[in-house]
């Protein structure tokens, strides 16, 4: 019996044999194939790349003419706009041709045709003798055709006996003066200058260009690189108004050559692969180093500057696990890198009075609602120093745009923080001597109010002890003479003590108090004060207040000196006025702030000079004052005391005559000592 193995394995071996004779076959077949059928196929691909060359270059060239010949019929028509508008006369016509003619060496004439058709004006002198029968008569039917349609249009193309360049065709542009013809403007184009002219060179050089009429009759050849072949052909309809013209263009380009180029180029072809191999490859090898180099000059400019910055830089990833720290923040908390790397919250740079603070912002940041503005709290050093810090804490990123934590940048506002107070000390000293040149200005109408009560209360005590003195008056006597004397002694002593209790306040140097005051309880008090003001110039004051006005939150004596400043530069400002103008006024009413809080709108209203645009720019300017002996500082700090309280200080013009300078401060809350801003 034969085994299975002698009956099976032969067939299978020489099938397989087969097969690795076979398919090496027809790779090699398919191969040469492909050699063989690729330079067919690359000539057929340049012939068709050619062809759709010549009808895209083809069409830029008709594009170019047609733009080029929209140009110029646009700047005749302009120039009959002017004529019709009666802007243009004859004797200027002249020089706008000349300056269309210089720019356009296809135009050959450009004339101006009266209404019964004789010329009017021309670039060309010899046109001036002819009437419109002389003319041709493409010409004559056009500018019919134009008059009956009252648009412009083009001519046939048409060949003048006297030239000898053929003019393809004349462009009219008729004029009318209410619905009546009176006249056209001409441009008279020649056919070979527009090839000349608007076909480049290099087009020229590679193809034939012929323009021909409906008829397919030559008008004119440009062809400075010989005939065309007639292999590649392409023409495009020149659509003008009332014609058409046909561009055609002719390749001087002939069948691409299949043999005699093939194994010379595939030489080439191998040799220039080769070497452009070996270049790229030396080139991505060069790349590489270069991008290595880079990389590591980015990487140690970018430490160096992380090492030179003041500002501290701190990153942390999606769970709060601390990831970087640059030597700043390090040097600003005075604690190594390996303290704070992958270290959680707690953090041992956080203050524990701000703990709460520190965990509601972390959820903040966590819950990723927190905004890149920046927001101040403290830190404290590795020797438990407090400092105060600002903060600005911002998403962080990969390349993918994926997050992957957050990155803070901290500012150390220690100094600032110093500079704030010093600069908020030196207000409170300069607002102090403010309020005691104030009092100094007011200080002989002072010494003169207060004399009349201490002469008056002298006189009623003198009185009073004569009648004592007197043996010859009764006891009943002595009470009903002397209760009224003592009554009025009394009251102007209470008088000459509130205007010494009302300089004494506002001069007094103290700290700015957060308190609920009443606007007409701080006007009530300055009214003696404001009195005293106005009487040298015997200004008239009047007071209007807005019954049930609540308490605002602010600073008595601040507020005391802001009114006293704004009145007494009113009273200044009206010293110059006729005495009915000399009128101060001064309102308390209701309004709302910008952000929409009910607040108290002061307004201290006067009569006089006004305020010039060129002082009103300076007015708040430390220093900057129109009076010779003021400091320049009264309305600097009135508003610096205003922006104190949350309010914000304005003037704008009285239509009775003068100025209005106005202030609205919000209502007292519940709680008052958390309404403004420290």
């Amino acid at each position: 019996m034969i085994p299975l193995p002698s009956l099976f394995n032969p067939p299978v071996t020489a099938r397989r044999q087969t097969w690795r004779w076979v398919l090496p076959g027809v790779l090699v077949l398919l191969f040469l194939g492909i050699l063989t059928g690729l330079p067919w196929q690359a000539q057929r691909m340049e012939s068709t790349e050619r062809q759709e060359q010549l009808i895209a270059d083809t069409l830029w060239v008709e594009q170019t003419i047609r733009f080029q010949l929209d140009r110029s019929n646009e700047s005749l028509r302009l120039i009959a706009s002017e004529i019709g508008d009666g802007q243009l006369l004859p004797q200027k016509f002249n020089e706008r041709a000349a300056a269309l003619l210089s720019g356009a060496r296809e135009i050959k004439r450009i004339g101006w045709l009266a209404a019964d058709g004789h010329t009017v004006a021309s670039s060309d002198t010899a046109d001036l003798s002819l009437s419109l029968s002389q003319w041709p008569l493409a010409a004559q039917e056009a500018l019919a055709h134009v008059i009956d349609s009252r648009v412009p249009a083009y001519s046939r193309p048409m060949a003048l006996p006297y030239s000898l360049r053929p003019v393809l065709f004349d462009y009219f542009v008729p004029m009318f003066a209410d619905k009546k013809y009176v006249g056209a403007l001409v441009l008279t184009y020649y056919a070979s200058a527009i090839l000349e002219e608007m076909v480049p060179w290099w087009f020229a050089q590679e193809n034939q260009i012929d323009l021909l009429d409906l008829d397919d009759k030559l008008i004119a050849r440009r062809a400075a690189g010989g005939p065309g072949r007639g292999v590649y052909t392409h023409q495009r309809t020149l659509d003008l108004s009332g014609q058409s013209v046909t561009l055609r263009t002719n390749s001087v380009k002939g069948t691409p050559r299949l043999l005699p180029n093939l194994l010379m180029g595939s030489v080439i072809a191998l040799s220039l692969g080769l070497l452009w191999s070996l270049w790229a490859l030396w080139r991505d090898i060069n790349r590489r180093l270069a991008t290595e180099g880079a990389l590591r000059e980015q990487v140690t400019f970018r430490t160096a500057m992380e090492n030179s910055l003041v500002t501290g830089l701190r990153a942390r990833d999606l769970e709060g696990r601390v990831t970087y720290a640059n030597p700043a923040f390090c040097k600003m908390v005075d604690m190594p890198a390996e303290r704070l790397l992958g270290k959680l919250p707690p953090m041992p740079y956080w203050a524990p009075e701000a703990t709460p603070d520190y965990e509601r912002r972390f959820a903040e940041v966590l819950a990723g609602t927190v905004t890149q503005k920046g927001f101040e709290t403290i830190f404290q050093r590795a020797n438990g120093e407090r400092f105060p810090v600002l903060i600005f804490e911002s998403a962080l990123r990969d390349l993918d745009g994926k997050q992957t934590g957050w990155m803070g940048s901290i500012l150390d506002i220690s100094e600032r923080k110093q500079a704030e107070e010093l600069n908020q000390r030196q207000q409170e000293k300069l607002q102090a001597s403010a309020r005691l040149a104030s009092m100094g200005e007011i200080a002989s109408t002072l010494a003169h109010e207060l004399n009349q009560p201490l002469a008056a209360i002298s006189s009623y005590t003198t009185g009073a002890l004569n009648l004592l003195g007197d043996p010859a008056s009764s006891g009943d006597d002595h009470r009903a003479l002397l209760k009224p004397a003592l009554e009025k002694a009394a009251a102007q002593a209470l008088r000459a003590g509130q205007i010494i209790r009302s300089v004494h306040a506002f001069v007094k140097q103290r700290e700015p108090l957060r308190e609920a005051v009443s606007m007409a309880a701080i006007i009530d008090t300055l009214e003696p004060l404001i009195a005293l003001q106005a009487q040298p110039s015997f200004t008239h004051v009047e007071i209007a207040i807005t019954t049930g006005l609540p308490a605002v939150l602010g600073d008595r004596v601040l507020l005391e000196q802001v009114l006293l400043n704004l009145t007494r530069n009113a009273i200044e400002s009206m010293q110059q006025m006729p005495p009915a103008q000399r009128l101060l006024r001064i309102r308390l009413s209701r309004t709302l702030t910008a952000t929409g809080q009910p607040a108290v709108l002061t307004e201290i209203i006067d009569q006089g000079h006004g305020i010039p645009e060129n002082v009103a720019e300076r007015l708040y300017s430390p220093f900057f004052s129109t009076k010779s002996e003021g400091m320049g500082m009264g309305l600097n700090i009135c508003r610096t005391a205003i922006e104190f309280h949350g309010g914000y200080l304005t003037h704008t013009i009285n239509p009775a005559g003068g100025t209005i300078f106005q202030f609205a401060l919000p209502f007292a809350d519940d709680n008052p000592t958390a309404a403004l801003p420290a």
